[in-house]
């Protein structure tokens, strides 16, 4: 199960965004931007930008998190949202020698299926020990050719055998990544991956880090979600049928 941590954010998330959508609608100066501003005064701001449909203020807020026990297939999905920072754990650099991996429910609720995909996750960490190991031998004793002394061409070949080896891991390999997003971002990230057709991991991690943004920005959070929780479904035919569902689910997450 992935595990998502709110590191850190923008400090008074809402009193920002509300600052810089203050200065487009008064003639206040940036001395004077936040005078006024109340806890009332600023969910009114943020409530307007929401139904205006006014969301470059929000930019101004950016939001970074922890997440690990994910898949190499999840992170992918994850780091195709451009408008964001990702630092993620290296295949190159970090040995998987016994990496630990990601199991889909619908394959962990057949035994037979989780025992076959155990017993090929064995296999493949098996090769890659193996691989690693060759290539290793390889590269150290080409570095001590060059003049590097026994521990430090150790040292480099284990670093350039990671680099090949890596091909062997599967999707399902486990990472650890940081993501910074900032909260315009954030919304049309919630917008794709909260829906119910989202892969089911990726859905997990949307879901969490939604749970946590609402704590600190309830108000700029207040209607985010999938696109059905504040219009239509944009899905077609390949709607999953239960808007009422998902809209009452997002309107009770706290």
């Amino acid at each position: 199960m992935a595990k998502v941590t709110l590191l850190a954010h923008t400090p008074n998330p809402e009193a920002t965004v509300a600052a810089a959508a203050k200065l487009c609608y008064s003639p206040s100066t940036i001395e004077d931007i936040r005078e006024g501003l109340t806890p009332e005064k600023t969910a009114s701001f943020v409530e307007m930008l929401s139904e205006i449909g006014h969301e470059s203020p929000i930019e101004h807020v950016s939001f970074t998190f922890g997440v690990e026990g994910i898949s190499r297939a999840c992170s992918h999905q994850l780091v195709r949202h451009r408008i964001a920072s990702y630092s993620q754990k290296s295949q190159r650099y970090v040995s998987e020698g016994s990496f630990e991996y990601i199991i889909p429910p619908e394959v962990e609720a057949i035994p037979e299926a989780k025992e076959e995909f155990e017993l090929q996750m064995k296999a493949i960490e098996e090769g890659y020990n193996k691989l690693a190991d060759l290539l290793t031998q390889k590269h150290t004793e080409a570095f001590i050719k060059d003049g590097l002394d026994e521990k430090a061409a150790l040292q480099k070949a284990k670093k350039k055998a990671f680099e090949d080896a890596r091909f062997l891991l599967p999707n399902a390999c486990e990472t650890k990544i940081v993501v910074t997003m900032n909260a315009r971002s954030l919304m049309n990230f919630f917008r794709h991956r909260c829906c119910n057709r989202a892969q089911w991991e990726i859905k997990d991690v949307a879901d969490q880090m939604l749970a946590l943004v609402k704590e600190v920005a309830p108000n700029l959070f207040k209607n985010a979600g999938p696109s059905c929780v504040f219009g239509g479904c944009p899905e077609g035919k390949m709607t999953c049928g239960k808007i009422k569902q998902v809209r009452e689910f997002y309107k009770e997450m706290k």
